[in-house]
């Protein structure tokens, strides 16, 4: 047996023997997509019992894969448990990426994990160095494990005496994993409360359990690694001080922004308690940093909330984590350069580091590159289907960056729409980075021709 399975290991190897890096990525990805769109597709995966259309799988098998949140039909209404099953097995294997999880399987038949795949799951997890990222992935796949378990357990005893033992537990798994993944999909059910956990907007367990969950998922890997080894702040890297700062400026500082928008609105929090209102403007500040789950009607929200939600979907998680975005530190480089040039510096410092022109102009790319094509998305959405740009801006946001939020509007859209918003969320997932480094940017020498510079008007 374990011949025929080191076989099949060959023979799944083969293939990508060629490529690079970020092709094998980007293809892996695509497959797991379409795989799950083939088997959603399936009557055993509807409650109905009836096939469901291809358009509908897919949709919802690349929202879940790219761990984004958006959905055609409800997860909890439409889909069986066997549909669920298969969801939430794409939430997990699209948020820790199928290279690592394919690793353990390398590593169960005792194969030795070349330069090659060293170098995808670098690629997969968004690290910059190939040495020790086995052992790396060990402790992503331990601790993620450790962490949705706990966030289960935590969550079962939570559901247990509204729902008996089968269901809770079910309901605590799937939620632990869709927030730790920052996914955002959920099987409650709660129509008429308003959907997705709105039903739990002052419960204090389930909003900071999946707070925490969340966190912990958009915080990335690489930071909790440093965490765990050193325990004084000042002693973290650059990129983790920067990524954990600006982490719970975004928390705190969009909590508060959203408490003072929405105290009075009664559409989103304003027949709240003074707590609930400061329980759920936490928790609609976390929940933007690309989770998706929604403790209210997200299309009741004022104008100035949405814009501040589009901001908040904007700069997502960090890198290397299961959540999607700009990226917290991008952002932040691309503030800091600003800064730095309106006050007349060439050069970009923080906590005593100049930061390399090549990392200022890349993240500058990406924000604009993704600024762009959300607009873009949103333009044709609204010619297509007659939404605002408010709310079609808020959804092409929320699908490039794989947020997962919606004013609503997402079942309702027609077929480009929808075939828009799955490529913006394979785009955001994937890495559009990589899909441009692997596919556009080939194996090209760097520059050999150098031209006269020349001075052009700024401004």
């Amino acid at each position: 047996m374990s011949d025929r399975l080191r076989a099949l290991a060959a023979s799944i190897q083969r293939p990508f023997r060629r490529m690079r890096p970020p092709q094998i990525v980007v293809l892996v990805f695509l497959a797991l997509v379409l795989t799950g769109s083939a088997i959603l597709c399936l009557p055993v995966c509807s409650k109905s019992a009836e096939p469901t259309r291809f358009l509908t799988a897919l949709f919802t098998a690349t929202s879940a894969t790219c761990v984004t949140g958006l959905i055609p039909v409800d997860t909890g209404t439409y889909w069986s448990t066997f549909g669920q099953v298969v969801i939430i097995l794409l939430i997990q294997l699209g948020g820790l990426g199928f290279m690592t999880v394919s690793t353990i399987f390398f590593l169960a038949l005792r194969r030795r994990i070349g330069l090659r795949q060293r170098m995808v799951l670098a690629q997969g997890l968004g690290v910059s160095s190939m040495s020790g990222v086995v052992r790396y992935v060990r402790n992503v796949i331990l601790g993620t494990f450790c962490v949705e378990g706990a966030g289960a357990l935590i969550l079962f005893f939570r559901f247990l005496p509204e729902f008996g033992a089968g269901t809770a537990l079910w309901y605590g798994v799937f939620h632990s994993i869709s927030a730790f993944c920052n996914a955002g999909f959920d099987i409650l059910a709660d129509v008429s409360y308003g959907g997705s956990v709105a039903r739990y907007v002052t419960d204090p367990v389930v909003n900071l359990t999946l707070m925490a969950l969340i966190v912990i998922g958009s915080l990335g890997f690489s930071v909790w690694g440093e965490i765990r080894h050193t325990r004084r702040f000042s002693r973290l890297s650059v990129y983790a001080r920067l990524a954990i700062l600006i982490t719970i400026c975004l928390i705190f500082g969009g909590g508060a922004l959203f408490a003072l928008l929405e105290w009075n609105n009664p559409g989103t929090i304003g027949n709240l308690t003074p707590g609930g209102k400061i329980l759920a403007s936490l928790f609609q500040s976390v929940t933007l940093r690309t989770a998706g789950f929604a403790s209210f009607n997200q299309d009741a929200l004022t104008e100035a909330s949405k814009v501040l939600s589009d901001l908040l979907m904007f700069v997502g998680g960090s890198s290397g984590s299961t959540a999607g975005g700009v990226k917290t530190v991008t952002m932040g480089l691309v503030i800091l350069s600003a800064v730095s040039t309106m006050r007349g510096r060439r050069q970009v410092t923080v906590f005593g580091r100049s930061i390399s022109q090549e990392d200022i102009a890349n993240a500058v790319s990406i924000a604009l590159l993704v600024m762009g094509l959300s607009l873009l998305g949103a333009a044709v959405i609204t010619v297509c289907d007659g939404c605002s740009f408010m709310n079609a801006i808020y959804e092409t946001i929320s699908a490039l960056c794989t947020v997962g939020l919606t004013t609503g509007i997402t079942p309702t859209l027609c077929t480009a729409s929808k075939l828009i918003l799955i490529v913006f969320m394979f785009f955001g997932r994937v890495g559009i980075m990589t899909i441009g480094v692997g596919f556009m940017m080939g194996d090209r020498a760097k520059e050999r021709v150098q031209y006269a510079q020349t001075k052009v008007m700024i401004g």
